[in-house]
């Protein structure tokens, strides 16, 4: 391969990995108690666990997980979840929810989303969800509940914002988590692009001699 086309290579490389995160989600899954999920506030941020998550996962939206009596990893490879880590030994082996003694799951999601003032969108679920836009909570429904479907009208600012979304399994399946929002990734650091530009003045000052030789 010449140096022109590996250079070019190169530069296709850092541009795909600008762009290769687009709808993605950092998720982070916790075993508790079923006591801890079965409770007035269901899934909330306070119910989140302060300690290392037993299970972490990146997953594209939008999100469709699924399934009945079904195990952590069936549940995560029903929506395509990759980069799992496992670090809680056994976790993706268990049930949602299930288990002696009797435990529930919470699972939460981190990223940017695209929104629009305005924009309606669907989530549904079972059991509990919030979600956090910005500063704004636009979905709060406890838990437990049966498969749900909750309908959203986002009325906040338009733009790229951070999003939170906290999601609880108790009290018997189906584990069902289905959001139609854009999640994307961050906008690449400056130093990416800063990369990418020296990388195609290279292309160009080589194109240049080349041409002159």
């Amino acid at each position: 391969m010449t140096s022109v086309k590996k250079m070019a290579a190169a530069v296709l490389l850092i541009a795909g990995a600008a762009t290769a995160q687009a709808q993605v989600a950092v998720g982070s899954l916790w075993h508790v108690p079923e006591s801890v999920v079965d409770s007035a506030t269901g899934a909330t941020f306070g119910n989140v666990p302060g300690t290392t998550p037993d299970v972490t996962f990146s997953v594209n939206s939008p999100f469709n997980f699924s399934g009945d009596s079904v195990t952590v990893g069936t549940w995560l490879a029903s929506s395509g979840a990759f980069n799992i880590t496992q670090n809680t030994p056994g976790t993706l082996a268990s049930l949602m929810d299930g288990g002696t003694p009797q435990l529930g799951t919470i699972v939460t999601f981190s990223g940017v989303v695209t929104v629009t003032n305005g924009m309606t969108f669907t989530a549904t679920h079972d059991d509990g969800l919030t979600l956090r836009i910005g500063s704004l909570d636009v979905i709060s429904v406890p838990g437990p509940t049966s498969p749900s479907l909750t309908t959203v009208t986002y009325t906040g600012p338009s733009g790229n914002l951070p999003f939170s979304l906290v999601y609880s399994e108790c009290c018997g399946g189906p584990a069902v988590l289905q959001i139609s929002l854009p999640f994307t990734a961050p906008v690449p650091e400056p130093e990416t692009y800063a990369l990418m530009l020296a990388g195609l003045g290279a292309l160009g000052w080589v194109s240049r001699r080349r041409r002159h030789a």
